[in-house]
């Protein structure tokens, strides 16, 4: 149990650090975020020695909240600002004499998810820029680090440090961010935090910088913040529900997309069975909820091509052409390098391996794919559906040469073997 502690924590610290900060920024106040995500990180600390030598608490969650909630109330008093938190300190220390452990889970269970949403709103203040706001709601609510979200914003780890700094000198100059309650000024800060979790999500589903490339923690941890927008009144829109549609169809693949040596499996290798038959029912009900009023995003297109995969009994009885007429219309919504290497797979399947080495290469920006390895493994694999080994090895080797972590060196290496063994 001891050598899982260690995992566990990073789980957790996923799980459970934007609830606490987001708890704890109740009572320091938004202008102290600083202060809270110390005190969070300090707890992480603490649990991380106290488990090894006592094991793991019969409910890990509780017991961070409260020992985090129990290090909130020490600083508080011993920086002599009692007077100042005087009400909220009061109600949590009544609240922590008066309530056992499963007491506690349960009062604080619809508090945390409230405080969860006003953070994200808080974070999305036009107080600061849109690329600072989707760095703070990575950083704050999501447990990212800033390798991590510099990989998934295509930016310098500095630049994120940099941001990062000017939200905290912003929130500290405001004395506290205003809480907002009108619904017209929460919706108008929604797309940050749809840019968030859909980022979150797709560290999660196609991971750059973990040992595994796939990760479920994240990929669950965005769905559920997801729901959470769509409780809120300012949330419940057809851009909502889509994402969640989105999120959910590609979750009901988790289970297939990885083999026992934690190497990627291709779709149309992959063990359709093991697909989550619930999470594509979710899918469509939510895919539905979204087309209620007739808005168009690109998370509708997106959970569209989803859904077309999912419902294809086989690989082989996919709609390709469907597909692509989906992706011809997210480029028009969302003209992004990513988004035309997908549309040019989308061709090869459709109408053959030689027309999408065409539209590969007649990708623009290709700059911006440079250091992206499924853009050579895309190239390396038409042209070994198109007989050409030669050229497919090279691609798939100058794939391999870019793999960012050991699953998809893992997955490259048996590319260019199957290459190999072929020639």
């Amino acid at each position: 149990m001891k050598e899982e502690i260690p995992e566990l924590m990073d789980h957790l610290f996923r799980r459970e650090a934007g609830k606490m900060v987001s708890y704890l920024t109740k009572i320091f106040g938004l202008n102290n975020l600083a202060l809270a995500e110390d005190v969070v990180q300090d707890t992480l600390c603490r649990a991380m020695e106290t488990w090894k030598f006592r094991g793991l608490p019969d409910n890990p969650s509780a017991w961070l909240m409260r020992v985090a909630r129990n290090r909130a109330i020490d600083i508080i008093r011993r920086e002599q600002r009692f007077r100042t938190f005087t009400p909220d300190l009061t109600y949590f220390v009544k609240l922590q004499e008066s309530l056992l452990p499963d007491g506690e889970k349960l009062a604080f269970e619809n508090e945390i998810k409230d405080d969860q949403l006003r953070m994200m709103f808080a974070c999305c203040s036009p107080a600061i820029s849109a690329d600072v706001q989707v760095t703070l709601i990575l950083k704050t609510l999501c447990g990212f680090g800033v390798e991590e979200i510099a990989s998934a914003l295509l930016v310098s780890a500095d630049t994120i440090e940099k941001r990062l700094s000017r939200a905290k000198k912003v929130f500290q100059a405001s004395g506290a961010l205003e809480e907002v309650e009108s619904i017209p000024e929460l919706q108008s800060r929604l797309q940050a935090i749809y840019d968030s979790i859909y980022l979150l999500f797709n560290e999660g589903y196609n991971g750059s910088q973990s040992e595994m490339m796939v990760r479920e923690d994240l990929c669950y941890e965005a769905l559920r913040l997801a729901l959470l927008l769509c409780d809120h009144p300012a949330g419940k829109s057809p851009k909502t529900y889509a994402l969640v549609a989105l999120m959910s169809f590609h979750a009901a693949r988790l289970k297939g997309r990885m083999d026992a040596e934690g190497c990627l499996i291709l779709l149309e290798a992959q063990d359709r069975s093991l697909w989550n038959k619930e999470l594509i029912g979710r899918g469509f009900q939510y895919l539905d909820l979204s087309a209620q009023d007739g808005e168009i995003s690109e998370y509708h297109i997106e959970a569209g091509i989803a859904s077309i995969h999912c419902m294809a009994e086989t690989y082989e009885r996919t709609n390709w052409r469907e597909i692509l007429k989906l992706y011809d219309l997210l480029f028009k919504v969302k003209p992004t390098p990513i988004v035309a290497l997908n549309r040019a797979i989308a061709v090869g399947q459709a109408f053959g391996p030689e027309k999408g080495l065409i539209a590969l290469n007649a990708i623009e920006d290709l700059e911006k794919l440079k250091d992206y390895p499924f853009y050579p493994a895309a190239l390396g694999e038409f042209y070994r559906l198109a007989g050409r080994g030669k050229e497919a090895g090279e691609y798939f080797g100058r794939a391999l040469e870019l793999a960012r972590n050991s699953s998809e060196v893992k997955f490259l290496e048996r590319k260019l073997k199957t290459r190999n063994e072929r020639s």
